[in-house]
């Protein structure tokens, strides 16, 4: 069978090939293109990339290794497509999306946050407080924020940080009665 004047089997691959460079190019950019996929997920350019690669794909291999009319091996390849595309959107691009972008964090996305206090901090002096995050533990620099001294093992309150230092108050939690 042909269509446009090429054979079907040639045309398979002219798809396959456009849809993976295609797919190359939007791994690239994706970041350019992310808010596109926010409106629908059939809308989302990995979606219709994968399915295109998938259909065109499933239809090359079926021209050349069966005996089947060309419609039948196209209705097969979007089923086929249709099934992988469902599985690489739920199993793979779902949860890479709800995944931690970064552990990366900045000393003030730490303020507010409780420490303990691993070096005395002297009045007018600087000690080291231990932060426990989610990303692992973290020891800074600290100084009482009013200038008091705190002794080691107490709790304290990031209240906030200048050039790296730590300004931290003694931490009182609210207790229920």
């Amino acid at each position: 069978m042909e269509l446009f004047g090429i054979a079907i089997q040639q045309l398979y691959l002219y798809i396959l090939i456009i849809a993976g460079i295609a797919s190359l190019l939007y791994v690239l950019i994706s970041d350019m293109a992310e808010g596109i996929g926010e409106l629908s997920p059939f809308l989302d350019p990995a979606v219709i990339l994968a399915f295109v690669t998938f259909t065109s794909a499933t239809a090359y291999i079926g021209e050349l290794l069966t005996s089947l009319t060309s419609w039948s091996i196209l209705i097969m390849a979007v089923v086929i497509a249709i099934v992988l595309d469902f599985l690489l959107y739920f199993f793979v691009l779902v949860p890479l999306r709800s995944a931690e972008v970064s552990l990366a964090y900045t000393d003030e996305s730490l303020t507010g946050l409780v420490g303990r206090v691993i070096v005395p901090i002297p009045v007018d002096g600087f000690g080291e407080i231990l932060i426990e995050t989610v990303n692992g533990n973290l020891a800074k620099r600290a100084v009482g924020y009013e200038n008091e001294a705190i002794e080691y093992g107490k709790e304290v309150l990031l209240i906030e940080v200048e050039n790296g230092t730590f300004f931290v108050k003694e931490y009182e939690p609210f207790r229920f009665k």
